[in-house]
């Protein structure tokens, strides 16, 4: 079975999608983290921000080894055989996952791999373009979605949480042009269409989206 959880940053794909790995016993693989290990490595090669230079992005990115294990309860991310699970984690390194996303080529390299994975063993994969260019065929293609505000609430919480806190405004200004970002890109944009089932997280706890989806593919294994 394949489960696709695509939406904009901090409507829960990430914790939605391992609980239900877990629960369905399926392997979670972190398509996120994927494009936070590139945006690592363009960082570490001193490349700044805005990228101007995509093809060097793109050269970067095909000489990687970019691994996600997966494991809905212990999932870890590697580059070139370094785990890097909690340095993609930063305030920084999201803005560079964001740039490099918007690189054709990175796009092309790591959907790739990600359909590889799918298709190998089944699982649940979270990210933008899962259910529309990685794996289209998709069992059930869920699209996460929430307000603003109410996601930079989550992300500024999650920030403070690891100990590093950020001004509120600051975190809704860059969710707001992350969601540009990723909805006007040439290649593979944040799209919605009538093959996903729409689930508005705003007022939702992450273990009531969890149960919804949970019984959706319930009631499809019953033939409800």
């Amino acid at each position: 079975m394949i489960v696709a959880i695509d939406g904009p940053s901090g409507v829960g794909k990430s914790t939605v999608g391992r609980a239900v790995a877990a629960h369905l016993g399926l392997p979670y693989l972190d398509t996120g983290a994927m494009y936070r290990a590139v945006g690592l490595a363009v960082l570490r090669r001193g490349l700044r921000l805005p990228l101007a230079d995509a093809a060097e992005v793109g050269r970067i990115a095909g000489a990687l080894d970019v691994t996600v294990t997966g494991s809905a309860t212990d999932g870890r991310t590697f580059l070139d055989g370094e785990d890097v699970s909690a340095d993609i984690r930063s305030p920084e390194v999201s803005r560079y996952a964001s740039a490099v996303a918007a690189v054709p080529a990175v796009r092309r390299r790591l959907a790739a791999r990600q359909r590889e994975l799918a298709l190998a063993g089944g699982g649940v994969l979270e990210g933008r373009d899962i259910g529309t260019r990685v794996v289209p065929e998709a069992d059930f293609k869920f699209f996460l979605t929430a307000r603003p505000d109410v996601r930079a609430r989550r992300r500024w919480e999650e920030l403070h949480a690891k100990g590093t806190p950020q001004p509120l405004e600051r975190v809704l200004a860059e969710t707001v042009a992350r969601d540009r970002a990723d909805e006007t890109r040439a290649d593979s944009p944040l799209r919605c269409d009538e093959s996903y089932r729409v689930v508005d997280t705003s007022e939702l706890s992450a273990r009531e989206v969890v149960e919804r989806l949970l019984a959706i593919v319930a009631g499809a294994a019953a033939g409800g």
